[in-house]
């Protein structure tokens, strides 16, 4: 007979087999690494299973762990689903909203409004720099909320999300101070012919920008600038731009930065598709307040009305469509 399992012990159990290392799996779940270790123990001999095998350098599941790890997570939804319709769960604890930087952005205008509706919610902004390394956070529970490009995630990862279109966010280009189109009002995208345009190759936090830049240049004669390591500040920014001169995709509210002029691209106008994403199951009144603030914003807004005359990925167009 299979014994009645404490969900607590599910829980430790779950996060040390994603994060795969008990310090980590602790200071997740806010408890100290000997009580996870001992919860651990606990549901191995209730289960009479061994459930990781354990050295002083590496944690790995068996195959026990293995076969109960989906069985775990169903368990611990359907306990996160019960909490919710009854009150309790995660609603005392403050909500971590990644908006991937620190400056003016769709997700920061969602999040101020989602405070308005929700005082008494802790809403609290992280900054993780791109929705392919967030994703991944918010599955693990280290976020549990990002804004960006759904369809460029891993499908495995997607299939634990949910999430919610925002907004298609209008592209454009930084072009470093005396280029011949800085003075432009709007640069075309065919004006960008033979340039080498930097879109975060190399960064593995934001595979999916820089997947959607090269469906964007794809047969335009337009070329990725090479992996590089990220320029961290605006004045690292300054210096690397004045040295190689590289125009930089980013989105119409893209921070200024020195250096440069930021001008919308068009002919087509190529969209970004922002969406809201979070762990399926999850339930807390700030992601209700936030869902309620997107919806919001995008209807005074326009945001999810596309241009006549615009560009994005059919992929894109069939995710956004899904409500």
């Amino acid at each position: 007979m299979i014994p009645d399992v404490d969900p607590r012990l599910l829980r430790g159990f779950a996060a040390v087999a994603e994060e795969l290392h008990f310090t980590r799996a602790a200071a997740r779940l806010f408890v100290a690494q000997q009580a996870l270790s001992r919860d651990v123990r606990r549901l191995e001999r209730a289960l009479g299973a061994d459930l990781f095998v354990r050295t002083t350098r590496h944690v790995t599941l068996t195959p026990e762990g293995e076969r109960l790890l989906p069985h775990a997570r169903r368990v611990l939804e359907a306990y996160d689903d019960l909490a919710a319709a009854f009150g309790a769960g995660e609603e005392a604890r403050p909500l971590l909203v990644d908006l991937n930087t620190d400056g003016p952005s769709t997700g920061r205008l969602v999040l101020e409004r989602a405070r308005e509706l929700a005082p008494g919610c802790e809403l609290m902004a992280r900054f993780e720099s791109g929705l392919t390394h967030a994703a991944a956070e918010i599955a693990a529970g280290r976020l549990d909320v990002s804004f960006g490009r759904v369809a460029g995630l891993d499908p495995a990862l997607r299939a634990r999300l949910d999430h919610q279109p925002v907004r298609f966010e209008p592209l454009a280009v930084l072009l470093p101070d005396g280029h011949p189109l800085a003075g432009a009002d709007a640069v075309p995208l065919d004006a960008l012919a033979a340039e080498t345009v930097y879109a975060g190759a190399g960064n593995p936090r934001t595979l999916e920008w820089t997947d959607l830049a090269r469906q964007l240049f794809a047969g335009r004669g337009t070329a990725l600038a090479p992996p590089a390591p990220v320029a961290v500040g605006k004045e690292e920014f300054r210096r690397v731009m004045a040295k190689t001169r590289n125009p930089v995709l980013v989105t119409v509210d893209f921070l200024d930065m020195p250096g440069s002029v930021k001008v919308p691209l068009v002919a087509p106008v190529p969209l970004s598709p922002l969406s809201m994403v979070w762990r399926k199951g999850f339930h807390h009144p700030g992601l209700d307040a936030l869902r309620t603030a997107a919806a919001a914003l995008g209807a005074d807004r326009g945001w999810l009305r596309r241009p006549a005359d615009s560009w994005l990925p059919e992929g894109d167009a069939a995710v956004m469509r899904t409500r």
